[in-house]
């Protein structure tokens, strides 16, 4: 992770590709939460995009508090998103995947 982010959270829990996916996922119509933990002290410029390069939330974070955006989707399937950060020459960015539901799994 760059020195500009110290922590992205998703469903609030630190973001790790290599966790099993089944803890981020979301049933259609429920939120995700993405959160990104900027360092240092100046402020920095925080944009969430979809796979297209829509801009879907974007928000100039000031230290301690953290860039915090929730998304939803009404239909089942995988979505890319990318979260980006930028501070002067430095960048960040990290792609996410938000995993969509149907239904809520039985048992």
């Amino acid at each position: 992770m760059s020195s500009l982010v110290k922590l992205v959270k998703l469903n609030n829990l630190q973001f790790n590709a290599n966790r099993d996916p089944q803890v981020y996922r979301r049933v259609a119509g429920e939120s995700f939460r993405i959160q990104a933990f900027i360092a240092g002290t100046s402020s920095a410029k925080c944009t969430l995009r979809d796979a297209s390069g829509a801009t879907l939330a974007a928000q100039d974070v000031r230290p301690p508090q953290p860039f915090n955006v929730e998304v939803s989707y009404k239909e089942p399937g995988q979505y890319i998103v990318t979260l980006e950060a930028a501070r002067g020459t430095e960048r960040f960015t990290q792609d996410l995947r938000l995993d969509v539901l149907a239904h809520a799994w039985v048992g």
